[in-house]
């Protein structure tokens, strides 16, 4: 089941929405905003679970960042981007920011992966959304395309609201409900027509 075909068949610049028969527990009831999805794999960065025992400034801090805007944490939150490499980090955001390590994504959206937009977000400056994601989520080529031709995922177009908003615990079903389908009507059983 899928919402939205795509030209190319990629997911790039779209939300993957996790299916309740999901069965790996770390990305149960996730949404997934797709970074990249090509014939070489598929990255993404989850977009509503943070990580609670870490908060942007201390992270900042930590990094030894001078820091100016008092807001931050208000701003961005850090959030569980995925399993692989946990310990680096990603800033999802507006595409208003650019540097030469940005990644231009479809839809009106960028990631950086460096200590630049980390800098310039602490001093005030940087994107005006953004989040910050410890992790990704990847699949290796033809994955992904499999896990949804499995019932696994949905998929929407992303749009800034979902995606940087703060209602991190209603965003999986405001995504779904962004599909046309009501959340309750989603069975955990898996199955095929």
């Amino acid at each position: 089941m899928s919402s939205i075909e795509t030209q190319n068949g990629y997911f790039s610049g779209q939300l993957l929405i996790a299916m309740p028969q999901m069965t790996d527990p770390r990305f149960e009831h996730s949404v997934v905003f797709m970074c990249a999805h090509n014939s070489d794999g598929a990255m993404g960065l989850v977009v509503n679970k943070l990580v609670d025992s870490l908060n942007f400034t201390d992270l900042l801090r930590q990094m030894e960042l001078e820091i100016e805007a008092d807001d931050l944490d208000e701003r961005i939150q850090v959030h569980f981007g995925g399993p692989v490499e946990s310990a680096r980090g990603f800033v999802l955001h507006t595409p208003d920011y650019c540097s030469e390590a940005t990644m231009q994504v479809e839809n009106g959206f960028a990631m950086t992966a460096t200590v630049d937009v980390l800098r310039s977000i602490a001093t005030g400056g940087g994107p005006t959304q953004a989040i910050f994601a410890l992790g990704y989520a990847g699949w290796a080529p033809g994955q992904l395309d499999s896990e949804i031709q499995s019932n696994g995922w949905l998929n929407v177009t992303a749009d800034h609201e979902l995606v940087f908003g703060r209602g991190h615990d209603d965003k999986w079903r405001q995504a779904v409900a962004k599909v046309g389908v009501d959340p309750s009507l989603l069975s955990s059983e898996a199955g095929h027509a």
